[in-house]
């Protein structure tokens, strides 16, 4: 029977809703990224403030000292310092998040890929912590893979842009309405292949996690075996599709109900703290219903068939060479044998 995208989208809240600990963990992560902001970048910058004898009191009037400067080279060398600081810390503080988050993803992604294989796993820090091990290298060397697929749609959108741009020059200088209908046409063709290319992109990361949960193959094999998933299976690109669009909506109305906090000006700062930390567990709690719905569709049309066609080949294999071994048995076990005739004396 073929999963419906409502059963999916089910199964994967409920999955989620027996791991509710992993919405704790990407809590903590946040923290984490936080409090590694202050110590890898914070620390140092403020070392530095004290090592090269600058007063805290310049950032005050920092942005006219930078309108007074007009070449940025004036101000790198007068701050050269400074910014070597300030790049290695920042260089150092995205190491150590993305490499902590991609332990954290992959021991989320590995205990939801476990538990859509086997409905009674539960979450446990045992498995949490051998998935992460075990899917931290061939997470990073798909995400590498990713990053460059992306950094082609970028250049694929940048040089669209571009064109579009020098055509509109073009018509301005004929007719300032053709030129004005054109802007509007081709930002909305432009705005809808770019969302087409970064939709597909996406789905392409999450069924490629899947891809290398479930199947333990290598960053660049996982990648081909999920394009030609997607190429014959697109309805599972239409399935994220669907809940990436619900994932936006619900952020949307988060930043809408959380605007008012900041128009009040000293109980809307209190309030605004713990309304922030409810908004990042609500965006992690559908972020990994997302995983867990996409895990369970790409199991059922993926997986779970091969696996299906593997087990009722092996019996077939077995009778077959049963049949020699057990035909004599039943031979021997008609009957007695008959009694020999005693030959004439």
């Amino acid at each position: 029977m073929h999963m419906t995208y409502s059963d999916a989208i089910k199964n994967g809240f409920r999955l989620v809703n027996k791991n509710w600990q992993l919405v704790l963990i990407q809590l903590g992560m946040m923290v984490i990224s936080c409090i590694g902001f202050f110590v890898f970048i914070g620390v140092p910058l403020a070392v530095a403030f004290v090592m090269f004898g600058l007063d805290l009191t310049e950032l005050t009037r920092l942005k006219d000292l930078l309108g007074a400067m007009r070449e940025p080279s004036e101000i790198i060398s007068r701050y050269l310092g400074l910014f070597l600081v300030f790049l290695v810390s920042f260089i150092i503080y995205l190491l150590v998040v993305a490499s902590i988050g991609l332990y954290v993803f992959g021991g989320s992604a590995g205990l939801i890929g476990r538990a859509v294989r086997d409905n009674t796993v539960r979450f446990d820090l045992n498995i949490f912590f051998s998935e992460g091990k075990r899917l931290f290298f061939p997470l990073v060397g798909f995400t590498a893979i990713i990053g460059v697929i992306f950094i082609g749609v970028a250049f694929i959108l940048g040089i669209f842009g571009g064109g579009i741009a020098a055509i509109i020059s073009i018509a301005r200088e004929h007719e300032a309405t053709l030129a004005l209908f054109l802007g509007i046409f081709f930002s909305l063709l432009l705005f809808c292949v770019g969302l087409i290319l970064i939709a597909c992109t996406i789905a392409l990361t999450l069924y490629g996690v899947a891809a290398v949960v479930f199947k333990g193959e290598g960053p660049l094999r996982s990648t081909k075996e999920t394009i030609r998933y997607l190429y014959h299976h697109p309805a599972a690109l239409w399935l994220y599709c669907i809940i990436f669009a619900g994932y936006i909506t619900v952020s949307f109305l988060l930043i809408l109900f959380g605007t008012p906090f900041s128009l009040i000006p000293i109980v809307g700062t209190i309030i605004a703290i713990p309304y922030q930390l409810f908004s990042y567990a609500v965006q992690s709690y559908l972020g990994l219903v997302i995983i867990a719905t996409t895990f369970i569709y790409y199991f059922s049309t993926e997986v779970k068939p091969h696996e299906t066609t593997e087990m009722k080949l092996e019996p077939i294999a077995e009778s077959s060479t049963q049949v020699p071994d057990t035909s004599p048995t039943q031979v021997s076990e008609q009957g007695p044998p008959p009694p020999e005739r005693e030959e004439p004396k």
